[in-house]
C-alpha cells in the first residue's frame, strides 16, 4: 500500500443525475474520499453534480482552482445523451495516460463485462509542478475501487515526474 504524498489535496466529484434528482442514494462520494485519503492528506472539495459537460467542466476546474492535484470524478462515464465526464476531461487534460486507463479497463473486467462501457480518462492537466492528476471513474462503488487501485500506488511517480518539469 503506498503511503500519504506528504501535502496532496485530493477532490471527489460524484457525477450523477439521479442523485441530484434525489432519485438514488449517494453512497458513492464516502468510498471515493475514503480512497483518495489513502494518498491524499485531506479532500479540499467533495461535491455532486449534474450529468453534462458544463458542469463537470466548472467542477473539475474549481477543484484545480481550490488547489486538488489529485481530482478523481465518479460516473458519466458511459453511453447515455448526458455522459458528458470524459468529454469535459479531455479538454482539461494535457496528456492522457493510455495506459493507467487500459489498467483500470483490465481490473474492472476482472469482475465485470460492464468494465468495457466506460469510457473514463486518465491523465494530467499539464507538465509542470503544479498540475493536476484528472481520472474518470464509473459510478459504481466496484468502479470507483477499481479505479484507485490502479491510481494510488503511482500517484507519487506522477507527481514526482511534474515537479522535475
Amino acid at each position: 500500500m503506498s503511503e500519504k504524498v506528504a501535502g496532496l489535496k485530493a477532490a471527489a466529484i460524484v457525477v450523477s443525475d439521479r442523485i441530484v434528482g434525489g432519485e438514488r442514494e449517494n453512497t458513492v462520494t464516502a468510498v471515493l474520499e475514503s480512497e483518495l485519503l489513502k494518498v491524499a492528506e485531506e479532500v479540499v472539495l467533495s461535491v455532486v453534480v449534474a450529468e453534462g459537460y458544463d458542469a463537470v467542466f466548472q467542477a473539475i476546474n474549481d477543484a484545480k482552482a481550490a488547489g486538488a492535484r489529485l481530482i478523481v470524478t465518479a460516473g458519466g462515464t458511459g453511453i447515455g445523451p448526458r455522459n458528458m465526464t470524459p468529454e469535459a476531461t479531455a479538454q482539461i487534460l494535457e496528456t492522457r495516460l493510455e495506459g493507467l486507463e487500459s489498467q483500470v479497463l483490465f481490473k474492472g473486467l476482472q469482475s465485470t463485462p460492464q468494465a468495457g462501457l466506460s469510457r473514463g480518462l486518465i491523465g494530467v492537466t499539464g507538465r509542470h509542478p503544479n498540475a493536476a492528476i484528472v481520472a474518470n471513474a464509473p459510478s459504481s462503488k466496484g468502479g470507483v475501487k477499481d479505479t484507485m487501485a490502479v491510481l494510488i500506488p503511482v500517484v507519487p511517480n506522477i507527481l514526482e515526474g511534474l515537479s522535475r518539469a
